[in-house]
């Protein structure tokens, strides 16, 4: 059986699925792109190649067994971009919920059932058909879980709105004892710099009381204060429009004091070091073409 504890995003890590870039498949055609920074990168001639993105996950794998952590990796699919196992499925506590995602990234779940199979009946979720949720929006923080949503009338027609109402309420009622915040989010189907696909897209909760966030992304300004106030102004740092299109809060803390991060994120990784974090350096910048980086390829199974 596998054991799952997620009570927060900094606990000391014991074990994770890291995505795999292997078989990623052909560069998509941009009408099954899911979000505008790949359509971008497509347009313009850089989207990263396979050799590439393999040699970036495995910088991460090394980082993981450098720390000891127990890797699970998902069973490789042909032609199938399969690094984002964030999205997919994500823990709460010792219960592992199953991501209702897009329609045509079913075969991703599938990927993990050897994982999903080998972990308690009773601790498996499934939400209902109408409760879309994807774990780039679900963050676990002690007696809170934070989530981004939106609930405007055109959820249907974007894409990059992933997890709706219905699920926020869902997950309130599966953990009744936690408060369960919810946050507007920002969503364009065009403009990467103005669309946070997820809640880790602008919002990540560090170690010692620190929090990275963007304040563009949240739609609802007296949320995003919420959250300010909660980490107190001057634990918070604040990333700029385009440092959230690099994906500068999307970085994934091992242990309260250890952060991985991408390499060029020299502002915040000259912050993090400020403040006493060792900070991980990883070359990410091929898979961040995708608007997803650290967090969104890494999905936690077990913190102490």
């Amino acid at each position: 059986m596998i054991k799952l504890n997620i009570q927060n995003e900094i606990s000391r890590l014991r074990s994770v699925v890291l995505g795999t870039a292997e078989s990623n498949g052909p560069i998509p055609k941009i009408e099954d792109c899911y979000d505008p920074k790949s359509i971008e990168h497509i347009k313009a001639g850089t989207y990263p190649t396979e050799a590439d993105m393999i040699k970036e996950m495995n910088a991460v794998l090394k980082v993981f067994e450098k720390y000891d952590v127990e890797v699970y990796r998902p069973e490789v699919i042909k032609n199938c971009n399969q690094i984002f196992t964030r999205d997919i499925a994500f823990v709460i506590d010792d219960i592992m919920i199953e991501a209702n995602i897009l329609p045509h990234r079913e075969k991703e779940v599938r990927a993990i059932d050897y994982i999903w199979n080998q972990v308690a009946e009773d601790k498996r979720i499934i939400l209902p058909k109408e409760c879309h949720v994807e774990g780039g929006d679900v963050m676990s923080w002690n007696d809170y879980i934070f989530m981004g949503t939106y609930s405007g009338n055109d959820y249907p027609e974007l894409i990059t709105a992933r997890t709706n109402i219905q699920a926020v309420k869902a997950i309130q009622d599966l953990f009744p004892k936690k408060k369960v915040k919810a946050f507007e989010l920002r969503k364009s189907n065009t403009n990467p710099k103005e669309n946070a696909l997820h809640l880790d897209c602008c919002f990540n909760p560090l170690g010692k009381g620190k929090a990275i966030i963007h304040k563009n992304g949240f739609l609802v300004e007296k949320e995003y204060e919420w959250l300010v106030d909660f980490f107190g102004k001057e634990n918070v740092f604040e990333i700029t429009k385009d440092e959230m299109y690099q994906m500068y809060s999307n970085v994934f803390s091992i242990s309260e004091d250890v952060i991985i991060s991408e390499q060029n994120f020299t502002r915040l990784n000259n912050w993090l070091r400020d403040q006493g974090f060792t900070v991980e350096e990883v070359p990410y910048a091929e898979i961040g073409k995708q608007e997803g980086l650290l967090r969104c390829t890494t999905m936690p199974l077990f913190r102490d």
